[in-house]
């Protein structure tokens, strides 16, 4: 009892200093309080300690700039604010796995309150130290046959999926779910459609996925920063995780929502606008956001080492892939997926444009073997995308080059093979295998001295 009691007490929220609301235009609102208690970042509540949520964004000569993360009907000028002094901190626990939860870790599964964990752990934490982090090179199989063969993702490593609206990033995002190697899940839902929840819940996870996962979601119509929130609450879920020397899988979805997000906060707060409308806050806070994915700290005395592997999505606006923020997410992770409209339309799901897509560890993760299936495949393709138009209306001569001849004639099998059932996992060995078979030219066939053929 008295470990549950000093746990409860640690619970406890820090001091609370009151100010008073002194400006309300549109998003932003103004307020006046204690200097002590004015911190970038710190959480309020309005009218009491009950009221709806804000955040302190930042600063109008001494007057402090909210954005209110829940409806603030009848809040007029003079009402209480009261501003927490300590930190934005969250406690997750081993007991949050199968729940969904906010943006504040309260439950939205009507399965009964969420029980926190004893150790308080900031929302908005800081990556660590890279020189401290273990090394990545530990190869992890993703279920995804496109994938694992041309973009192959290792423990810790951080990957994008890269897609216009409709083009299947919810899709791929499900099955990398399903088929990848982990012991607990973490997803993100930032930005995204309401109904999307519990279809992915009960759709793509099912009962067994569920129980190792831990769901955290702010769907479209929630305000900026409870979006913004989200996200870094996922990251902070998953490094709870890493710390017991789990392997996680951390999905967010998406991180141009998160964009979108930082962007509505910063203008509000009245950064100037620079590309596409984007604040300089939002470059900022990119990196922060995505480094804290990755390998955990080197550990000497052998325990359990913990990792965080990232797979993030990218909304890709106007189907432009050097659009600012996916231009900004493909420098900063270690590889990308990119899904083409194109591919999608004629009908070939997951939509994974092979030549597009790249893992900046693959040379690390596959042996010679698998590298030469790979860049034989990967040439092979591009030489039929180069010829595609010219085959398809019969400019192209067969026998005018045999390695132009030998990519129309392996193309539907290629094709074939990079075709995926949303519910079908494979594994890296059997993919390559099944790419090989297909690559390897067909034994000579010669005539015996009876007039039969065989095969030598």
């Amino acid at each position: 009892m008295l470990a549950s009691a000093i746990r409860d007490l640690k619970a406890l929220e820090p001091r609370c200093y009151e100010g008073r609301v002194t400006a309300l235009e549109g998003l932003r609102i103004e307020a006046a309080g204690p200097a002590q208690a004015l911190r970038l970042g710190a959480s309020v509540r309005f009218v009491d300690e009950a009221g709806p949520r804000g955040e302190l964004v930042g600063f109008e000569g001494d007057r402090a700039i909210l954005l209110a993360c829940d409806p603030l009907d009848g809040l007029g000028p003079g009402a209480p604010v009261l501003f927490t002094s300590g930190l934005d901190t969250v406690r997750p626990s081993d007991q949050w796995l199968g729940r969904v939860i906010d943006a504040f870790a309260e439950p939205l599964d009507g399965k009964g309150p969420l029980r926190s964990g004893w150790k308080p752990r900031q929302v908005r934490a800081i990556a660590p130290n890279a020189q401290m982090r273990a090394r990545v090179d530990q190869k992890m199989a993703l279920g995804v046959k496109a994938v694992d063969v041309f973009a192959p993702c290792a423990r810790g490593q951080r990957l994008g999926v890269f897609a216009g609206s409709g083009v299947g990033k919810s899709t791929i995002m499900s099955m990398l779910a399903r088929g990848a190697e982990a012991d607990v899940i973490v997803i993100g839902l930032i930005g995204e459609r309401g109904r999307e929840v519990r279809e992915f819940i009960e759709d793509t996870l099912g009962p067994e996925g569920l129980q190792k996962s831990v769901i955290v979601t702010a769907t479209s119509d929630e305000a900026a920063p409870r979006r913004r929130r989200a996200a870094w609450l996922t990251l902070a879920v998953a490094e709870h995780f890493r710390d017991e020397g789990k392997q996680v899988i951390c999905f967010l979805d998406s991180v141009t929502r998160f964009a979108m997000a930082q962007r509505e906060i910063g203008l509000a707060a009245g950064e100037p606008p620079t590309t596409r409308g984007y604040t300089p806050s939002v470059f900022a806070e990119l990196p922060k956001l995505l480094e804290r994915a990755g390998p955990g700290l080197t550990v000497a005395d052998g325990e359990p080492q913990g990792h965080i592997t990232g797979l993030f999505t990218v909304l890709v606006d106007g189907d432009d892939h050097n659009e600012p923020v996916a231009d900004a997410v493909r420098a900063i992770l270690d590889g990308h997926i990119t899904l083409s409209r194109h591919i999608a339309e004629r009908g070939r799901f997951p939509a994974v444009d092979v030549l597009k897509s790249i893992s900046r560890l693959q040379t690390l993760l596959q042996g010679p073997r698998e590298k030469a299936v790979a860049s034989k495949a990967r040439k092979l393709i591009a030489l039929y995308s180069n010829m595609e138009e010219l085959v398809r209306i019969g400019a192209y001569v067969k026998g005018a080059d045999a390695e132009v001849d030998e990519a129309v004639r392996l193309w539907p099998l290629i094709e074939a093979f990079l075709q995926q059932d949303v519910h079908q996992v494979t594994t890296p060995d059997d993919a390559i295998a099944a790419l090989e078979a297909i690559l390897t030219p067909p034994a000579p066939v010669a005539a015996t001295p009876t007039g039969r053929r065989a095969v030598k």
